[in-house]
């Protein structure tokens, strides 16, 4: 089976900003953290993704299918959990449900009631009542209710306590035991995708500064600390993003081994964060 999404070259322009060429894929079985400030073109790309926005070039792909051609087709198959609530605040979710379940051909109740019963969702109250992380959890009890092959996150732990956070993640690292499941996980709580991402994608100004292994990304950089003499030691050359203070110098490098020689083990070379990572390489060589 190839990619479970795909896109190629994606372009969307607006007054002021623009989705700039950028491309990266998703495989079965996996979790992709989607990581970028606010402003940097997560949620705009997402909207491109579910054809929500008009795509000025390139192709976006979806179970092998143009996202445009069978749009209908692929939103069968696709669940997605906003930041927002969608739904009529006005309604319970047993009232709810009922307008939604019929869209969906391959709806489950068995799997609905699965999780509307693990959650402690209360089928009677209306979703007005609801928490955030109430309102968070029923829209992943519908996502996956109708056996979606890819979930579609954009920022669903924002604002959410830790304890309905850890449990959110731990439904997700439970879905993609199911290898036909993968899910894009737009965020900038990078510490969730510390835990349980596969792959992570930074989008920066409307560009993907890279999209690889997370293990690889903590294998390739590492963040150095030490005194401001050991930057004249031929570092910059791995140097990807440096800030200066009054005791010293943080930043971000590349082949630990070869700056540990460099520095002849006066810096302190320790493994990097996620946030760490999106930080020095969006801010670069800031002092």
């Amino acid at each position: 089976m190839g990619s479970i999404l795909e896109l190629r070259d994606v372009v969307k322009h607006f007054t002021g900003f623009t989705i700039n060429g950028i491309s990266f894929s998703l495989e079965p079985g996996y979790i992709m953290g989607f990581i970028g400030a606010n402003g940097s073109g997560k949620t705009t790309t997402i909207k491109l993704i579910m054809n929500l926005l008009h795509l000025d070039g390139g192709e976006i792909k979806v179970f092998g299918l143009d996202s445009r051609k069978y749009e209908q087709e692929i939103k069968q198959r696709i669940g997605f959990v906003y930041d927002e609530n969608h739904f009529y605040e006005e309604l319970t979710i047993a009232q709810m449900t009922r307008v939604v379940a019929p869209f969906y051909q391959n709806w489950d109740w068995d799997t609905y009631n699965h999780y509307v019963q693990r959650f402690a969702l209360p089928a009677a109250k209306k979703i007005k009542t609801f928490s955030r992380g109430m309102k968070m959890k029923y829209a992943l009890a519908v996502a996956l209710a109708h056996q979606a092959e890819l979930l579609i996150m954009d920022e669903p732990t924002s604002g959410l306590d830790p304890i309905v956070r850890t449990e959110l993640l731990d439904i997700l690292g439970e879905v993609i035991q199911d290898e036909r499941c993968s899910v894009l996980f737009s965020s900038h709580i990078t510490s969730d995708l510390d835990r349980i991402a596969d792959y992570v994608t930074l989008i920066h100004n409307g560009s993907i500064v890279f999209s690889q292994s997370k293990e690889n990304l903590l294998e390739k950089y590492s963040v150095i600390k030490g005194e401001r003499s050991l930057l004249g030691s031929n570092l910059q050359p791995y140097l990807v993003g440096v800030r200066e203070n009054q005791f010293g110098f943080e930043g971000l490098v590349t082949d630990r081994e070869s700056v540990a020689r460099l520095t002849g083990g006066k810096a302190i070379l320790e493994r990097p964060t996620l946030e760490e990572i999106m930080l020095y390489c969006t801010r670069g060589k800031a002092v």
